[in-house]
């Protein structure tokens, strides 16, 4: 079992952890220390177990209002999922019924004679208009 030497808060400790495990040591130990240097600006130097103790409770904190954060996140994420299999379940929609207007054969007809007798007429005045 190898041995880590640590430092937290200015004092150096030798801890044992398993093999392979030694850079997550390293790592907990820096988290500690960055704790431990704020209360040794606040309050200089204090005793090792206190120092240690308000460091540990300092991380605690802030991992119970990061682990806070991750249930509220986790609730979101749970709430959009649920909302998207419920979009996912829904039945299609009814296709939408468009109406056309159709015009009746009788007045398309109608029209067209209109429009055949109004040219005629037009040819006839520009005859006139012209001889």
């Amino acid at each position: 079992m190898p041995e880590v030497q640590i430092e937290i808060g200015g004092r150096v400790f030798e801890v044992a952890c398993q093999d392979g495990e030694q850079h997550f040591l390293r790592a907990a130990a820096q988290m500690l220390d960055e704790q431990a240097k704020v209360l040794i600006e606040q309050a200089g130097r204090i005793p090792e177990a206190r120092m240690l103790l308000m460091a540990g409770l300092m991380l605690a904190d802030k991992t119970a209002g990061l682990e806070d954060q991750l249930r509220e996140a986790e609730a979101k994420l749970a709430a959009r999922d649920e909302e998207i299999k419920a979009l996912k379940d829904a039945p299609a929609p009814e296709p939408e019924q468009v109406e056309v207007p159709v015009i009746p054969e009788a007045v398309t007809q109608a029209m067209a004679e209109m429009a055949a007798r109004a040219e005629a007429l037009a040819d006839l005045v520009e005859e006139k208009a012209a001889g």
